[in-house]
């Protein structure tokens, strides 16, 4: 078993939830040979190669599974990024039936965020059969509407926890995704897991949370941590390199310097936590 789930009112889930449950009883065995919609587009074409290549470390279907992700959820992700990742799956998966919107930087940002959303746009407008239904928000800390008030099942961030923290912009951020979730609505979260022997701060500067800091912040923020994942656990990951987790691939910061001995460690242990809003 490599996911926990709880909640101690259990008339508060909503649905959905019941989805992501009954995916934990699966083996990952069990997953990889699904047939099911979500594994064909996993496996589709309109994936980009350099983004299958890290489905061995990013697990996208047990993660979205875990999440409850359904055909007609309404999700929005926030910064997914130019090389959208999780957009090629999810886009065409809820785009007859639900909604998916990308919330992204405003005009404020710097100048490589915003050429990286250019991409990020380019990649949409080349490709309307995938990503035609795509909606686009603003996001800066709480400045902006993500989504219609109460209107989202799922609200989805990855890897970017140790971003706001290191701008002071966490508060804002979490109050956005209360204020976007229905009631009941999931957080779902996934970073780069830190290091229990050492403080947070000590750590800021390396791109790792620890998971504990992460649980209490977001929980002190209105939400409820009801199940969390080891799917993306990595123990070969040491967390003491001289560019913190960006040594490892698929940055590698350091260049050429110690490669090898980085890509067989693999990309980072990162911890996948699900919230409820209460």
């Amino acid at each position: 078993m490599q996911a926990k789930t709880f909640c101690k009112k259990p008339n508060g889930w909503r649905a959905g939830l019941l989805v992501a449950l009954l995916a934990l009883l699966a083996t990952p065995a069990a997953l990889a040979q699904s047939s099911d919609r979500l594994a064909e587009l996993i496996a589709g074409p309109q994936r980009s190669p350099a983004n299958t290549a890290r489905d061995q470390y990013r697990k996208p279907y047990e993660v979205l599974k875990f999440f409850g992700l359904r055909p007609d959820s309404m999700v929005v992700e926030v910064l997914p990024g130019s090389a959208g990742y999780w957009t090629e799956i999810i886009a065409p998966y809820v785009r007859d039936k639900g909604l998916y919107i990308t919330a992204g930087r405003d005009e404020n940002a710097s100048p490589g965020y915003l050429q990286d959303h250019a991409r990020m746009l380019k990649k949409y407008a080349d490709d309307p059969a995938t990503f035609g239904k795509v909606q686009v928000t603003k996001f800066f800390a709480d400045r902006y509407d993500i989504a219609p008030p109460e209107s989202a099942d799922l609200v989805l961030t990855f890897r970017n926890l140790h971003n706001w923290l290191d701008r002071n912009e966490i508060d804002g951020a979490l109050k956005a995704f209360r204020k976007a979730l229905k009631p009941g609505g999931i957080l779902g979260v996934a970073d780069h897991r830190g290091r229990t022997d050492q403080s947070q701060e000590a750590q800021m500067r390396t791109g790792y949370v620890r998971q504990d800091f992460a649980i209490a912040l977001i929980e002190k923020a209105g939400f409820k941590l009801i199940g969390t994942s080891e799917v993306k656990a990595n123990p070969k990951d040491t967390k003491d390199y001289p560019e913190g987790v960006w040594s490892l691939p698929p940055t590698y910061r350091e260049g050429d310097k110690n490669r090898t001995k980085y890509a067989a460690i693999g990309e980072s242990d990162r911890f996948v936590l699900m919230f409820v809003k209460e």
